[in-house]
């Protein structure tokens, strides 16, 4: 129930959606003479549009939570390395048998470089399909040809299928692993997606050490105009409202302990 209710409301409430569900409530409000109504639908829809896509708005949330936690320092022994699935196009690698990345894809091109930095680590790909409507390809399927490819042995593969979210990553990897006592255990996902991964693993009882990637500011930009081109200021808005959310909601449901978990 938790997944359905979150998927249909981030349609609602994402930054995209939403100035096109008020720009509609604007233009029907105009036919319909409510001028009061049609106005503030209209400024609403422009006012989520303009800063969203022009401003630096996006990456003023994303960057406190990229810089939660850091990567560890001189690690000379890794049991094991997992990887969040979300950076593969799952409807695309469904119907044309490939591994076409996203923007998140650096986590498993960084998976396959820590792979080949340790090679006696096992390596979990935890990812099934996590949209509600759309078919795709398991995150963890398609991974597997994608570090087979990169020259992973298949032999140190151990793939999630099942899980439709980050709350799922960690309780069926936790279950599937079971992880002896002193191993060290690194966690690949995006550097803004960290808090929330860490937290949940916490709570699965899953010690993993961060290792983030896919980073998306460089913690310069300060607030201004046109900072970066509105397509990715758009989608750093978007990832930021939806991480924070996330945070909240999972805090509030007491799936983590923290609304903004960091290094313990």
């Amino acid at each position: 129930m938790f997944f359905v209710a979150s998927k249909v409301f981030w349609f609602f409430i994402q930054p995209l959606n939403l100035s096109i569900i008020l720009l509609l409530v604007g233009v029907a409000s105009l036919f319909a003479g409510w001028r009061r109504l049609a106005l503030t639908g209209c400024l609403g829809s422009l006012l989520i549009l303009g800063i969203a896509a022009w401003t630096s708005f996006g990456a003023l949330l994303l960057n406190p939570l990229e810089e939660r936690f850091q990567r560890p320092e001189a690690l000379t022994k890794v049991d094991g390395i997992v990887v969040l699935g979300g950076g593969l196009e799952g409807a695309i690698n469904l119907a044309r048998g490939g591994y076409e990345l996203n923007r998140a894809g650096d986590r498993f091109v960084e998976t396959a470089i820590l792979a080949r930095r340790f090679p006696d680590a096992k390596v979990v790909i935890s990812g099934g399909v996590g949209s509600l409507i759309l078919d795709g390809e398991s995150d963890a399927v398609t991974a597997e040809r994608l570090l087979i490819a990169l020259g992973v042995d298949r032999s140190r593969l151990v793939l999630e299928t099942e899980s439709r979210n980050t709350f799922e990553n960690a309780l069926f990897t936790r279950r599937m692993i079971s992880p002896d006592p002193g191993e060290t255990w690194l966690l690949v996902t995006s550097a803004f997606h960290m808090p929330r991964s860490m937290a949940l693993f916490r709570k699965a009882d899953f010690a993993v050490l961060p290792w983030p990637v896919d980073y998306r500011t460089s913690g310069r930009e300060g607030f201004g105009f046109f900072r970066d081109n509105p397509a990715d200021s758009l989608n750093n808005a978007t990832m930021g409202i939806r991480e924070w959310i996330g945070l909240v909601a999972y805090w509030l449901s007491g799936k983590i302990a923290s609304p903004f978990p960091g290094p313990a």
